[in-house]
């Protein structure tokens, strides 16, 4: 290798993209120290990027020396001030220096200027709103401290430039933001982060300038974007036995190419390409670290390049393509040797996506001893991938750690702080008491008991409108009430402080964690509550927002849980535990510097790998070019930098989806460009077809078989001989229901804050109907104020059956309207009634071939004429049944209750010829009712009973044959207006769409 300090400073090197990078760096610099004295390279320093370079480094030295003992050198984080990570702080150095102000602190502190100077904002900012203010604001603060800019003079002439209105008002908030926060920093006399971190990096160069370090001294791995460190390189570089090295600098690239790429800020190599010119650095000045480094994959890296050229120069591809075969030796092909190790994987999904990642990554478990990385900027993409390997039982590590929103205490201390404005919502009740962190003071025994108790009896089914309400419902269970009584305790100090109204973030944050230490406390203490990785990581975030929240302004209970949402998702913990030494998730940036003998490059889709320039909330593009900020693609260009030194690895698997969120994904532009050029050379990217079958074919079911449609045949002696008339209508359309309620006594479980309007109204209208006929009995005079007695009758009805107020008010304007229709339909059919009786039972036995058969009825009115004739009305405030329907049988309650009032099945009633069979709809709408006659007095409704009572008859011996299965859904017509409570249980969804007697389902 070259004597790196055989030749005078300024000394600038580059390790090509295609070789590994920490690995040569380490190689490079035990080759040149190692001979002098094991001292010699624990005396020499080595400025990384990042900590993870760091550490990479470090492993890599360990695998040079070959297993022997060895004296590292000082190995250094530079710091990536565009990522937040800070530069390391010689004593010296940082005592002259001001302490900064903490993360969290800055956040709040921002949050509550955004807040105060939101008047120029034109709108009113809470919490929440305030915090995503703030970062926006952090980010523009950060950008002009990096970049050196003093935007406090160039704001002022914004604001008084030719702008849109909503420009002058962005400029006037930025200046007056500025202004607070530069006085809150004095007061507190601390410095921002990102400013300190540049004075820092400046005060090492000035240190270094004026006394130059004379041992050796190598930054390594960085492209200087930020001016501080693009400077500081350049010091380096100077230094007597000091050394810049560079990532992937591309010497090959075509002079009229390098030239063009500052007219974009999205080529990959734009930032060194502006490092070196900053420093007045030919790019021929720039010499390899190892001169006589294994050439194997230059053709990779040539080819990513030649892809990633600047747009301007892709005009002459094809010219380019037979300079680099012109380049090449004699029978090497550059395009198949650039091809070699590079593989694409186009899956359909972001879930196929994500099983062929895990796929690539468990194949290289079958090599031993070879490495793997998925390296994806896709946060989404990457959890999936670490779920699919648990099938495997494989964990890799995954360098962003675990969101906090995912761990058991966070969704906990979501619930709590939902709660405290909304306090009755079962839904989020039954989550807490259930909740595996969550005790009470109880013993696990008890607890489930009383959980148990408390969720069939309290919190399932319509909403309580109060607490009296619930604890009057579980009046027979003391258990369910204790327990009750024990959580509303616990939960009622995390709404203490909203009591008066809004609360002080920091306030309410304490007393959230009270009240989650009193939900889980148990005879141990608090048990888990704050232990492993998600309990500290709820513990700092809490003990930050109570200890350094003061800043942020007062908030309501649902805006404090609007605020504790968005920090929350926002954190993210490192996990621990053990994973598979092999194996590596990494997001593009923590991939800088790392590499592995497979990579899996994953997400390449526009919008994704690269993302799309942020937009500025702030700033417009003219404005971000007045203040002297680089502009957004710059970012891009990074990324696409990333991109380029993980493609030019030896084995690589390029991963990308056709569609993301159901929609169509556009391949990354990375991608399109390789296959172009590889296209205009005659060649085509490797698939790994094989792959993606093994994806698509590992849950694909051996033959498709699916599940018939169910048809259970209990024994005889099992089957009901009694049955209402509701039922004998579930008989006819879904027989599978019968067998599922009537004889395995299943019955459906009430969800927790069950809508209550339809079923409501029901209840309320039969209740109200009931009420006014006990009231006002017939024969009898009817009160003046009939219409108004009947709306408070159905109103109060509906307020048991738990109606929110909010419905209630809508119900009212309805109630007016249908009691003024019922107040006539009273008046006009009691005017030919002898007769009312309401919600009368009744019941007719006959043989059959099951044995005595019992059919019941409770009827909703029947109205006995003077000439002994009954007209049968049922109430419906939903759409009747057709007349068709009736007379096929589908729906045979009025017809049937004809035929047990025909037989003088109704006691005190005696035997009635039926008379009209009405259904009475009522709604309050537009008409407010209707009368529907299925069948009219005389013999159209004598003969309807009499065809209803014989079908019943045919029906009922059907199922005397043991071979008679009550299968699922026989009506399948009148699914959309049935759809019954045990479809699931039948597997409907499985059978029906697989063309069996499915018809149109």
């Amino acid at each position: 290798m070259t004597r790196i300090f055989d030749t005078p400073g300024p000394r600038w090197f580059s390790i090509p993209a295609h070789r590994p990078f920490v690995e040569d760096l380490a190689a490079g610099l035990h080759a040149r120290l190692s001979p002098l004295g094991p001292e010699a390279l624990s005396q020499a320093v080595v400025l990384t990027p990042t900590r993870r370079g760091a550490r990479a480094l470090a492993e890599a030295f360990v695998s040079v020396a070959g297993g022997k003992a060895l004296l590292l050198p000082q190995i250094r984080a530079l710091g990536d001030l565009d990522e937040g990570e800070p530069p390391f702080e010689p004593g010296e150095l940082a005592l002259d220096l001001p302490p900064a102000v903490s993360s969290w602190r800055r956040r709040f502190e921002l949050a509550r200027i955004a807040a105060d100077q939101a008047h120029l904002l034109e709108r009113e900012l809470d919490a929440s709103g305030a915090l995503e203010m703030a970062d926006a604001l952090a980010g523009f603060l950060d950008s002009a401290q990096i970049e050196e800019i003093a935007g406090r003079g160039r704001l002022e002439s914004l604001v008084d430039g030719d702008l849109a209105k909503h420009w002058q008002v962005s400029a006037r908030f930025l200046t007056a933001a500025l202004d607070a926060w530069s006085d809150r920093l004095r007061a507190l006399d601390l410095i921002d982060v990102s400013e300190r971190r540049v004075r820092l990096l400046r005060a090492l160069g000035d240190l270094w300038k004026a006394q130059p370090p004379q041992g050796v001294m190598i930054a390594a791995g960085s492209t200087g974007t930020a001016p501080a460190t693009a400077d500081l390189l350049g010091v380096i570089a100077g230094l007597p036995q000091g050394a810049v090295v560079l990532p992937g600098l591309d010497e090959g690239l075509a002079e009229t190419a390098w030239l063009q790429i500052n007219a974009g800020e999205q080529h990959p190599q734009g930032a060194m390409k502006r490092l070196l010119e900053r420093h007045r650095v030919g790019r021929e000045a720039v010499t390899p670290w190892i001169v006589d480094a294994d050439m194997k994959g230059r053709w990779r890296r040539r080819l990513v390049n030649e892809a990633l050229r600047p747009a301007e120069a892709t005009a002459d591809w094809l010219a380019q393509i037979a300079r680099l075969r012109a380049e090449a030796p004699e029978g090497v092909d550059p395009f198949a040797e650039g091809l070699k190790g590079l593989s694409v994987a186009a899956a359909r999904t972001e879930e196929e996506a994500a099983l062929v990642c895990a796929l690539l990554l468990r194949e290289a478990l079958e090599t031993p001893g070879v490495t793997c990385a998925l390296v994806t900027p896709d946060r989404e993409l990457s959890r999936r991938v670490g779920a699919r390997l648990a099938r495997w039982g494989v964990a890799a590590d995954d360098s962003a750690g675990a969101d906090l929103a995912g761990y058991a205490v966070a969704v906990l201390a979501d619930h709590v702080a939902a709660l405290s404005a909304d306090p009755l919502d079962p839904v989020r009740l039954l989550a807490v008491v259930k909740h595996p962190l969550v005790r009470l003071g109880l013993e696990e025994v008890d607890l489930n008991i009383a959980r148990g108790l408390l969720e069939a009896r309290g919190l399932r089914g319509p909403r309580p409108p109060s607490r009296e309400r619930l604890f009057a419902k579980l009046a027979k269970h003391p258990e369910a009430a204790d327990l009750a009584r024990r959580l509303f305790a616990a939960l009622d100090i995390a709404a203490q402080p909203f009591a008066a109204g809004p609360a002080s973030p920091p306030d309410a944050a304490a007393a959230l964690a009270r009240s989650m230490e009193a939900l889980a406390d148990g005879p141990d203490g608090y048990g888990a509550l704050w232990n492993g990785a998600g309990g500290e990581g709820l513990g700092s975030l809490l003990a930050a927002l109570s200890g350094e929240g003061d800043g942020l302004p007062a908030a309501t209970a649902a805006g404090f849980h609007d605020l504790l949402g968005r920090l929350i998702g926002g954190e993210s913990v490192r996990t621990g535990g053990a994973t598979h030494p092999r194996l590596r998730i990494l997001g593009a940036i923590e991939a800088r510097l790392v590499r592995a003998d497979r990579l899996i490059l994953a997400g390449l889709e526009e919008g994704v790998w690269p993302k799309a320039p942020p937009t500025d909330p702030f700033l417009s593009r003219p404005m971000r070019t007045a203040l002297g900020l680089p502009p957004p693609e710059r970012r891009v260009g990074l990324s696409a930098h990333d991109f380029a030194q993980a493609a030019s690895a030896p084995e690589v698997v390029l991963v990308h989806s056709e569609r993301r969120g159901g929609a169509p994904a556009v391949e990354s532009r990375w991608l399109w460009r390789l296959r172009t050029l590889a296209r205009g050379a005659g060649a085509a990217l490797p698939e790994r077809h094989d792959v993606l079958e093994w994806a698509r074919a590992i849950d694909a079911p051996a033959t498709y078989d699916p599940v018939r449609r169910p048809a259970p045949r209990p024994p005889v002696e099992h089957r009901p001989t009694q049955m209402p008339v509701t039922r004998i209508e579930a008989l006819t359309r879904d027989p599978y229901a019968v067998w599922a309620r009537a004889i395995l006594n299943l019955k459906r479980l009430d969800r927790p804050d069950e809508p209550v309007d339809v079923r409501a109204r029901g209840t309320a209208i039969h209740r109200a109907f009931e009420q006014l006929a006990l009231r006002h009995p017939h024969p009898g005079p009817l009160p003046a104020d009939l219409a108004d007695i009947f709306r408070d009758l159905y109103l109060d009805a509906l307020r048991d059956e738990g109606m929110p107020d909010a419905a209630l008010v809508r119900e009212a304007a309805l109630a007016t309207e249908a009691a003024a229709w019922v107040a006539d339909l009273e008046a006009r059919r009691r005017e030919h009634s002898a007769r009312i009786i309401v919600e009368q039972s009744g019941a007719v036995t006959f043989s059959s071939a099951l044995g005595d058969f019992t059919l019941t009825a409770k009827t909703d009115r029947i109205e006995v004429t003077a000439d002994g004739m009954g007209h049968i009305l049922d109430y419906k405030t939903g759409a009747a049944p057709t007349a068709k329907m009736v007379e096929a049988g589908f729906s045979p309650q009025l017809t049937l209750t004809a035929a047990i009032l025909l037989r003088g099945g109704f006691e005190g009633i005696g035997k009635v010829a039926p008379g009209d069979l009405t259904y009475v709809r009522v709604t309050g709408r537009k008409p407010a009712g209707q009368e529907v006659t299925i069948a009219a007095a005389g013999g159209e409704s004598l003969k309807a009973a009499e065809q209803a009572f014989e079908g019943l008859r045919r029906l009922i011996d059907r199922y005397a044959d043991p071979e008679q299965p009550y299968l699922s859904r026989v009506a399948p017509q009148f699914v959309k207006d049935h759809a019954g409570d045990y479809a699931h249980l039948a597997r409907v969804f499985e059978w029906s769409t697989a063309g069996e007697d499915g018809g149109d389902e």
